[in-house]
């Protein structure tokens, strides 16, 4: 099923209201950052693949960037055929260079990779990220960041494969020493290398309420 999806930037973060409010209390559906290549470990398309059959498990919707290609594409076919739900949100540009999967619950194609990622929060209950480059990381980063702001309530994690973010949460860990992120918001970073274990922690995460800006006694 193919979603034409127009959308109006004017300035907002949040205008897709498809499923109710927009921070919702219990996880239906998580949205999953990834790869559109395989990266050179096998333990990656292996983590991709089982994170997409305990989504079918649990009866978690998959919401993704809608590829076929690298890790976007193993998450994908393993939760479908699984038995679960994926929903993906692309935009036109990448559809046009066949990069669409093609037999996804719902496909949203949309006209910016802006108004992708505002369609992938609003469809979803949480984030999470498996291994990827820098379009998995900035997508990433901006819902945390919403987090940080108090803009949203849900929870954002790591699958940390093999290690794989360590070099990032050593970042988080830097940045926090220097000064510019607190503790609090360090602490709403969930990251664990079991995917089980991760989604765990995800369905019972509660956000805590703290403020975002570090106060001048704490400078």
């Amino acid at each position: 099923m193919c979603v034409q999806a127009t959308l109006r930037s004017r300035g907002q973060l949040f205008r897709l209201h498809v499923r109710g409010p927009y921070n919702r209390r219990v996880m239906q559906a998580l949205c999953v950052f990834c790869g559109s290549n395989a990266g050179r470990r096998p333990a990656y398309s292996e983590a991709a693949r089982a994170m997409g059959e305990l989504l079918a498990g649990r009866g978690l919707t998959l919401v993704y960037g809608g590829g076929r290609v690298g890790l976007m594409g193993v998450i994908a076919d393993a939760c479908l055929t699984a038995g679960g739900k994926v929903i993906g949100v692309i935009p036109r540009l990448l559809q046009e260079k066949e990069l669409a999967h093609q037999g996804l619950t719902e496909m949203h194609v949309v006209g910016t990779m802006h108004e992708r990622k505002a369609m992938m929060a609003d469809l979803a209950d949480g984030f999470l990220a498996l291994p990827g480059g820098f379009g998995t990381w900035d997508e990433f980063c901006e819902v945390f960041t919403w987090s940080q702001l108090g803009i949203q309530s849900k929870a954002c994690a790591l699958l940390n494969v093999e290690g794989y973010y360590d070099p990032m949460l050593a970042l988080a860990d830097r940045a926090t020493e220097e000064g510019f992120l607190r503790p609090e918001h360090r602490e709403l970073l969930l990251v664990d290398e079991n995917g089980e274990r991760l989604l765990d922690r995800m369905q019972r995460f509660q956000f805590p309420a703290v403020p975002k800006w570090v106060g001048r006694g704490e400078r």
